[in-house]
């Protein structure tokens, strides 16, 4: 065994210098997410009064419990495990499937891994690398969270920040069996990133149906465990050991089959070509290698908006007098509503504010997947899956044409879905819903453009397309509760869009002028692509 593990030293530090901008973003974006919640939870619920009212409302509705799972205590530290202990987790996840996938799979199947192991490489150490890579970045999630957090309580902190990192590491291990069953990365990130849906579906599911988190589906799911360590109200340090012994049977797992097979094979082997039909285009390649992405993401906004829009007719009641909750909804989108034009009339505006902030949402995790789509080339060209098409009749602009045509044409289509969803969840004016979540097109078609220049003009760069998605995002999410000046979340593009429904005049200049800029960075970016040298 120690013949196999040859060389991790030197692999996990190869790891680390090659992750050495992207894991410290991402842990201080985790980190920042839960940590500020304290200081945004504090002016809206100031009293503890206030805040066992709130707590008391979250409990008694489903699709809160469904959305967030249920509140254990009253106390600053207690909120902020509800509000942002399962999403710190999922992010956690998030970051430790990319790690795995990055370093074991991809590796294999850009052909490096393969010139890494005619050296002093044992067969299981790039696996051990990558897991010792995601090891350290969740232990920095860790020991941050709970250093963040120490002054709510230390045992609370202590148990929050073990429970995210342990997630993390769950996923991490779950995405190293992926990486040995499927041929592709895009594969292996696929089959992770659906077993993290399922288990948030499971959580979902089991906390609207019953409260306390006592549903055997909440049991069921990794990030049921999350809400049932009970950070900060009595905290249940043994669910930890669930944990343990679910990443030894999963880490256990991924080192027999890593064992079993021959460097870039895989348990479940891919088919040579479509099945029926042919491909006369390169949209029709593009559209065949990305439909699954697609309907994916198609499925998960539809339902998400069901249930968001489900939630939009109690956004009144949840909120209630407190002013500071409201002017959080209003900032993140809707026009609001004033007590003095009656109750109905504010309350009407509430709700067209919080679905307002649903629609905003939506486009900025909609971006994700714009960026995601568009560097699908960047992985055809170093994969050098591009290089036999090119050398053909396909000139670069119809090959990149093609996927480009799928990262905004999907882009549509998936919002256009989310406005649907939020429509038939709300049971109004299904329209103005729908136009709501398709006006956010032009900031995602900007930030898709921009990954589309950075790929065409300086490829080595154009995963900086993510962090500037995760700003956006970043920005639209915490912005508002954090109180940052207007002229930091202006750096969104999402901020100038009009806030819809509810808006009384709609100004379609922000529009227009985010369209032409997507359409002139999508130009230039193609521009580029054209006179650059292709990966030899």
């Amino acid at each position: 065994m120690k013949g196999q593990l040859a060389g991790t030293g030197a692999l996990l530090r190869l790891a680390l210098r090659r992750d050495r901008v992207m894991v410290p973003v991402w842990t201080l974006v985790t980190t920042l997410l839960v940590v500020s919640m304290p200081g945004s939870l504090g002016s809206v619920y100031a009293t503890a009064a206030e805040r066992a009212r709130a707590a008391a409302s979250m409990n008694a509705n489903s699709s809160m419990r469904a959305l967030y799972g249920p509140v254990f205590g009253d106390s600053l530290g207690a909120l902020t495990a509800w509000r942002g202990g399962v999403y710190a987790a999922v992010l956690a996840a998030a970051m430790s499937l990319i790690i795995v996938v990055r370093h074991t799979r991809e590796e294999e199947e850009t052909g490096r891994q393969e010139l890494l192991s005619a050296a002093m490489v044992g067969r299981r150490a790039p696996l051990t690398a990558a897991l010792l890579t995601a090891l350290v970045a969740n232990a920095c999630v860790a020991l941050l969270v709970a250093g963040g957090l120490a002054g709510q309580g230390a045992p609370g902190a202590v148990a929050l920040g073990l429970v995210v990192a342990a997630t993390g590491t769950f996923f991490a291990c779950t995405a190293a069996i992926a990486a040995q069953l499927t041929e592709s990365a895009r594969g292996a990130k696929g089959i992770t990133a659906a077993a993290l849906g399922a288990a948030f579906v499971l959580k979902a599911a089991g906390d609207a149906g019953t409260g306390g988190g006592r549903s055997p589906l909440t049991w069921a799911s990794p990030l049921g465990w999350v809400e049932n360590v009970r950070a900060f109200a009595a905290e249940r340090w043994w669910v930890l050991l669930l944990f343990a012994a679910a990443v030894t049977v999963q880490a256990g797992a991924a080192y027999a089959l890593a064992g079993r097979r021959d460097l870039g094979m895989s348990f479940l082997p891919s088919r040579p070509g479509p099945a029926e039909g042919r491909l006369g285009t390169a949209g029709a390649l593009a559209w065949r290698l990305q439909r699954g992405s697609v309907l994916g993401w198609s499925a998960g906004f539809l339902v998400a908006g069901v249930v968001f829009g489900g939630m939009a007719d109690g956004a009144a009641d949840l909120v209630g007098d407190n002013d500071r909750t409201r002017e959080i909804i209003e900032r993140m989108g809707g026009q609001g509503g004033q007590g003095g034009a009656g109750a109905q009339v504010a309350q009407d505006a509430l709700t067209d504010a919080f679905l307002a902030t649903m629609a905003g949402m939506f486009g900025m995790v909609a971006a994700l997947y714009a960026v995601s789509s568009v560097l699908r080339l960047s992985g055809e060209e170093s994969g050098r899956r591009a290089e036999p098409l090119l050398a053909n009749a396909v000139g670069r602009l119809r090959w990149a044409g093609g996927h480009l045509a799928v990262a905004f044409g999907g882009s549509a289509v998936i919002l256009l879905l989310a406005g649907l969803g939020l429509g038939l969840g709300h049971g109004r004016e299904p329209g103005a819903a729908i136009g709501a979540a398709l006006a956010q097109l032009p900031a995602v078609w900007l930030i898709g453009a921009l990954a589309a220049l950075l790929y065409g003009a300086v490829p080595q760069y154009a995963a900086a397309a993510w962090a500037v998605a995760g700003g956006a995002l970043a920005l639209g999410w915490v912005g508002p509760a954090l109180n940052l000046p207007q002229a930091a979340l202006n750096l969104s593009p999402f901020a100038h869009l009009p806030r819809l429904p509810g808006a009384r005049v709609l100004d379609p200049a922000p529009l227009l002028v985010l369209t032409v800029l997507a359409v002139a960075l999508t130009a230039a970016g193609l521009g580029a692509l054209r006179r650059r040298d292709m990966i030899a």
